[in-house]
């Protein structure tokens, strides 16, 4: 006879199948689908992920969650009995209050909105888009006004991400970050400049490809589970520990781009293959927040990949891949060039530093849209007023500004904090990963990352969703997310590149 929690798992596991087959096709219409299938894929979209929502919320869900309760001693937040009680329970009380037919709706739309954000970046015409955005921006208002909120909704869209945090401790944490990363900006502003054309140059995209493939192959990364592909915008899709696919896109005037998209991706990639493999198939086996994943991404991708160990060990490998555009090019050069900081109007592209101001431009522009005090027609003025107030820049397009991202085409509104709140955990975590991996420069060095990604597997990883992002990192590093590790590590590794006392 089975257990409760055994006939919990049973009742979950298609709905978990649902939601996979759902991220498939919405896979597939970012890198293959025609676009003459956007109709049809919106319709499978909205079927299945409907069907998915109806099952879940379902009485019968509450029913079996109360069972399981009832027979589980929930002491230890790590049981994975108690933690998939836990956390079914949280995403089960904010789904019961989201009618079915407003899940299909959006999902409809969003899928739309998809297509129409891919031609409106082609053409440069935001009079494409504009019209499904402002579908889903009320879509996402009634949505959170269905969940509920203390202070506003962005609240409730917030937490869809970064489940337990609030739109105020966001404000806070930024509003210390802003008051000093400003005055950094300034001062490297008026430093010397760091020479950067080394970096331009002629970069065929299957070479591109191949060295990209075989540094996150180093990392850990397992291509038996996994893939890359070309995608319009960077972004990671795991669908089981042992299905997590990659994508990025290519310059082949610039070896960084692609180059770092991918470094970027492998580090989400990592934390989903990394996921026990005994949570499939539950909604435990998944990254627990975007913050959590984000600080995946950019340890890899900033703490690693733009270090000099790094460097050390990988750039004779890439000047043997690009030797006309790289054949004499020095290590010291090669590491400030691609540490230069300089205000720029791509975020995916953007220097350590200043990243985190186009992130709290979105983060501003979306709290607007969602409160009524911003229209969507007057988001692409204000989005050129914004970028030139805090980065002192302007996009000649709007394909360079508004329409640059694609979280608002998937109606990913309270997403875009977590790009910051992942940056700073990243920082706090390589703290504590330091003090307990002290030779780890000397294995970067000699390409041995198994130490690095086993401290992940075992602190970060296999945890799913069991944990919340502060439960993750109290437990990692003894401590609440702060702004200090990350402005610590910038006026060190910057300073000591631009001459700064």
């Amino acid at each position: 006879m089975s257990t409760p929690v055994e006939d919990l798992r049973t009742h979950l596991a298609p709905i978990e199948d649902l939601k996979s087959a759902a991220a498939v096709l919405t896979w597939d219409q970012e890198t293959h689908m025609p676009d003459g299938g956007a109709e049809a894929r919106a319709q499978q979209l909205s079927t299945l992920q409907s069907t998915a929502h109806e099952r879940f919320v379902d009485d019968q869900t509450g029913v079996l969650l109360d069972q399981a309760a009832d027979a589980v001693d929930d002491t230890d937040p790590l049981d994975p009995d108690a933690a998939l009680i836990r956390v079914t329970r949280r995403d089960y009380e904010r789904a019961v209050r989201v009618p079915s037919s407003l899940v299909a709706e959006l999902s409809k739309a969003k899928s739309q909105a998809q297509q129409a954000w891919k031609q409106a970046r082609q053409n440069d015409d935001f009079s494409r888009f504009a019209p499904h955005l402002e579908t889903l921006v009320d879509l996402s208002v009634e949505k959170a006004e269905a969940i509920g909120y203390e202070n506003e909704p962005y609240d409730a869209l917030l937490t869809e991400y970064e489940p337990g945090r609030t739109t105020a401790e966001v404000v806070t944490l930024f509003d210390t970050l802003r008051d000093a990363l400003v005055p950094l900006v300034d001062t490297i502003d008026n430093a010397p400049q760091i020479n950067n054309e080394i970096l331009r140059g002629t970069y065929p995209q299957s070479e591109q490809r191949a060295f990209g493939r075989s540094v996150i192959a180093d990392f850990g990364y397992d291509l038996d589970r996994g893939r890359q592909d070309v995608s319009a915008h960077p972004f990671t899709m795991s669908f089981s520990p042992d299905d997590v696919r990659l994508t990025t896109r290519y310059d082949e005037d610039n070896v960084g781009s692609a180059l770092f998209s991918t470094i970027h991706e492998a580090g989400h990639g990592l934390y989903e293959q990394g996921i026990d493999p005994s949570l499939a198939r539950t909604p435990l086996g998944d990254g627990t927040s975007l913050s959590i994943h984000e600080s995946q991404a950019r340890l890899w991708e900033n703490h690693v990949g733009r270090s000099r160990p790094f460097w050390r060990h990988y750039l004779p490998a890439l000047k043997d891949h690009f030797p006309d555009a790289l054949g004499g090019v020095a290590l010291e050069p090669f590491y400030r060039a691609i540490n230069r900081v300089e205000p720029s109007l791509i975020r995916v592209e953007a220097d350590e530093v200043t990243y985190h101001l186009h992130v709290m431009l979105r983060f501003e522009l979306e709290r607007g849209l969602i409160d009524g005090a911003l229209s969507v027609n007057d988001l692409p003025s204000r989005w050129n007023e914004a970028m030139d107030a805090s980065l002192g820049v302007v996009p000649d397009t709007d394909t360079n500004g508004v329409l640059q991202d694609v979280h608002w085409s998937q109606g990913a509104f309270g997403y875009f904090p977590t790009y910051t709140l992942g940056t700073l955990t990243a920082a706090q975590l390589m703290d504590t990963i330091e003090d307990d991996l002290p030779g780890l420069p000397a294995h970067i060095a000699d390409g041995d990352f198994a130490p690095l990604l086993d401290w992940l597997r075992a602190r970060v990883h296999r945890h799913g969703r069991k944990l919340t992002a502060p439960g993750i990192l109290e437990r990692a590093t003894g401590d609440n997310l702060s702004a200090d590790p990350w402005l610590e590590y910038a006026h060190e590794k910057f300073g000591g590149l631009y001459g700064l006392s």
